[in-house]
Parts: C-alpha cells; sequence; structure tokens
C-alpha cells in the first residue's frame, strides 16, 4: 500500500489508505480518542480506538512522535476539513517522550516572541507558522512563472562582492584570503550588467544589510525578489510590469493555497488595473493638508507619513496599494535618472501596500559619461567601479528595475505585527541562531 499525503485523503473515501507524519494533538474522551496527524501538506483527524491507542501509550508516544497510520477515511462534518479516518491502526516510527520547548498543538502560539524565534526549529512546525512559509513559497513561484513568461532570465549574482560603495545602506565585512570582502547588500550592480546579456532578467536571492535597526519591519538578512530590464520608455514601463506581476502572484496565491489563506484568514488584495500614484512632492503637500505636519524639505518618507498615505489611497480609490514617484535624487543611489523635467527628483518609485513600503525601483542611468558625472558629484572614485562602468561604456539601453521586499509583501499580506514572524530563521543585531 503507497502512502498519501493529507492533501489526497479525499479522493480515497471509503479506501484503505497508509498515511505517515507526526502525531500533531492526541485528545482522549473515555475509551477512545481523536488523534490529528500532521504531514508536510496538511493535517486529518483520527478516531483512535482502544487497541490502537494502546499502540501509542505502549510506546509512550508524546506529541510530535512519528507514526503511520493505516485506516478507512470517511466523511464527518464535525471533523476538521470534513473527513477522519476511521477503522485506524498505528505503528510508532519513532516515540518522541518529552514535551516540546513550544506547544505547537493549538491554532494560536501563546509563547513570546522572543520564545518563538529561540525555538523557530519547532515553532515554525505549528500549522499557522507553516502556512506562512507555503504562501512564501508561492510567492516565489509566480515571480519566477511570470517573469519567464515575458521572456525574462534567471540569474544568480555573487553574495561576495569587492566593494562597498554601492551606497544606501551599511555593509558587513569580511575576511577574504587578508584582505577584505563584503556580504552584497543588494545585486543591483550585477542585474544591470546583465540586462546587457539577456535584457531582461531576475532574481531571487538574500541581500545583506548592516543597518543598526531594531524595527518590526526590518531586519539585516532578507529575501529579494529582484527584476532589470532593458528598452524601457522611463520608469512607468518598470511600474507597468510591476503591476501585471503582483496581479499574477495574488492570482496564484488564491487558486493554489486556499487553505493557508484560510488559516491565517488572509484578505487577499485586487491590485486595480491603474494603482493610483502621487510624486513625492504632491504626497508631502497632502500629508500637510490632511495631517498638518509640513515634512516639505524631507527627503523621504517616514514610516508614519507612508501609512497616511496609504490610508489615503484606500479612502480615495479603496486600493491597497499606492505608488509614490519622483522621489528626490538626495535619497536615491547614483546610478538612478533624474527626472527630465526638474534634476532635482528621480525617475524613481516606491510602492506602498497597506500603508508601508514593500518595493523599491526606478529607471537607471545607462550612458558612460552620466556615470563619470554621477559618481563625481556623488564624491565617489571610478575605480571600485571599474567592471560595472565597463557595461556602460560599451553600450546599454535604458534599463530600470526593482526590488521587492519577500517578507516585507508577507507581513502585509498577513497582517503580521513584526517581520520576523513571517522570517523562517531571523537575522538582526541580537540574532544569528538559530
Amino acid at each position: 500500500m503507497e502512502r498519501i499525503v493529507t492533501t489526497e485523503v479525499e479522493e480515497h473515501i471509503g479506501e484503505r489508505i497508509r498515511l505517515q507524519g507526526w502525531l500533531h494533538n492526541l485528545r482522549r474522551l473515555g475509551g477512545i480518542a481523536f488523534a490529528v496527524l500532521r504531514d508536510g501538506w496538511g493535517e486529518v483527524q483520527i478516531v483512535v480506538e482502544s487497541e490502537a491507542l494502546a499502540t501509542l501509550d505502549g510506546a509512550e508516544a508524546k506529541l510530535e512522535s512519528l507514526v503511520e497510520v493505516v485506516g478507512r477515511p470517511r466523511r464527518e462534518a464535525q471533523a476538521p476539513n470534513g473527513i477522519e479516518i476511521g477503522e485506524a491502526t498505528f505503528r510508532v516510527i519513532e516515540a518522541i517522550r518529552e514535551p516540546l520547548p513550544v506547544s505547537i498543538h493549538k491554532a494560536t502560539l501563546t509563547a513570546s516572541l522572543p520564545t518563538l524565534l529561540d525555538h523557530a526549529v519547532t515553532a515554525n512546525r505549528q500549522p499557522a507558522r507553516r502556512a506562512i512559509f507555503r504562501l512564501a513559497a508561492g510567492v516565489m513561484a509566480a515571480f519566477r512563472t511570470t517573469l519567464n513568461q515575458h521572456g525574462f532570465t534567471e540569474i544568480q549574482t555573487p553574495k561576495l562582492v569587492a566593494s562597498a560603495t554601492e551606497g544606501g545602506a551599511n555593509v558587513f565585512a569580511l575576511d577574504y584570503f587578508g584582505g577584505t570582502a563584503y556580504l552584497a547588500q543588494s545585486p543591483q550592480f550585477y542585474k544591470q550588467i546583465m540586462v546587457g546579456l539577456f535584457e531582461r532578467v531576475y532574481e531571487v536571492g538574500p541581500v545583506f544589510r548592516a543597518e543598526p535597526h531594531d524595527t518590526t519591519r526590518h531586519s539585516n538578512e532578507y529575501v529579494s525578489l529582484d527584476v532589470e530590464m532593458g528598452f524601457i520608455d522611463d520608469h512607468t514601463t518598470v511600474m507597468a510590469l510591476l503591476c501585471e506581476l503582483l496581479h499574477a502572484i495574488f492570482a496564484h496565491l488564491a487558486a493554489q493555497f486556499s487553505r493557508e489563506l484560510a488559516l491565517l484568514a488572509v484578505d487577499l488584495p485586487t491590485v486595480p488595473a491603474q494603482i493610483p500614484q502621487l510624486h513625492f512632492a504632491e504626497a508631502q503637500q497632502l500629508i500637510l493638508a490632511r495631517h498638518g505636519v509640513d515634512v516639505r524639505g524631507e527627503p523621504d518618507l517616514s514610516p508614519q507619513d507612508e501609512r497616511w498615505l496609504g490610508a489615503w489611497a484606500q479612502e480615495e480609490y479603496g486600493s491597497d496599494f499606492l505608488f509614490v514617484t519622483g522621489y528626490p535624487m538626495v535619497k536615491r543611489p547614483f546610478y538612478t535618472h533624474p527626472q527630465p523635467s526638474d534634476p532635482r527628483y528621480s525617475n524613481s518609485f516606491d510602492l506602498l501596500f497597506r500603508g508601508t513600503e514593500m518595493v523599491t525601483g526606478g529607471q537607471r542611468l545607462h550612458r558612460y559619461p552620466d556615470y563619470l558625472a554621477a559618481l563625481a558629484a556623488a564624491g565617489l572614485p571610478t575605480a571600485p567601479f571599474e567592471s560595472y562602468l565597463e557595461a556602460f561604456r560599451y553600450g546599454m539601453p535604458p534599463h530600470g528595475g526593482f526590488a521587492i521586499g519577500l517578507e516585507r509583501l508577507l507581513m502585509q499580506l498577513t497582517g503580521a505585527s513584526n517581520l520576523r514572524l513571517v522570517t523562517l530563521f531571523p537575522r538582526d543585531q541580537s540574532r544569528l541562531s538559530p
């Protein structure tokens, strides 16, 4: 008898089946009990009668013991998912005889955040925790599939780099055979270079920021979904692709991850055909008019500014999304293309999702002389950038791209209160383990 998994049980009503997994829960009611078996896909309830219960008791099998169950599924309205396994026999594959460091058998984890993170190896087995990371896998799969359909090529760029001068964040330095190397802040330089090979590229990978943040929305290592494309008109070409990509991602989650979405009570957003947008200067004027806070002259938006703007987009357009365009050049990296009509501002954007920045992108410079001028204006030497500049010396098309923070997306999607709750094994100032 071949093993089936929990998501296949409904296809075998009335048949004899074999399941393997973890003993997720066990409730005793007199001579019988109700067990829940969990495998890598889901959970199913099992009616445990006296003989099967004796098998578990004889092995002293506590929760998280590995078990094999042979039984016959039947429909039962009172059971989770409307199905339970009857006529069940148990075989204990590996008995666990000690209590867990974190209780994971209830629908909601009650442990504190530090305890959850300290014991993430076990805590992440809890179905709601696991559902978050299955959604993460769904986002990455839809990201790849959609871009592949648009002629993009997936790349993997170095995470050990020679230069710490990209700008925009602090970097982690490390010894590299007696010299100094750095963990990559982003694949930005490399993905631009690769536009010269493939025109359209993307990468899914970790990035490292040595910023001493201690906030609910930052971490020092996260997954970045990066895109770069050539022969664009300007940053609006990139924004249009981003809209289409987000629509595809959420449609994929709706079609393939209904269980996880229901378990987490996720309200999937609708991506408008035209996401509303505000120029940075207009956004600052709006904040002044609505909230009496004068942020004019500030080169960036604060988290509170983003929340106010997100609320405005919801009130005015019923949109969970808002593009803020034209950030000041002083706040954007040197490779950012200035706004032709007013070079104080840039052809760049942030996408706010439910009041939090989730995506940053824009048009890049593409002419070699412009790069020399931009580096000089920023007070940066050209020597560390020679390999990067070579791409532009020998012809690069107008291009641009963006980066989606995977964990930021999941945080806003699930309504999590802290980015660490949607990160598999978070890394911050005080955490390098597990």
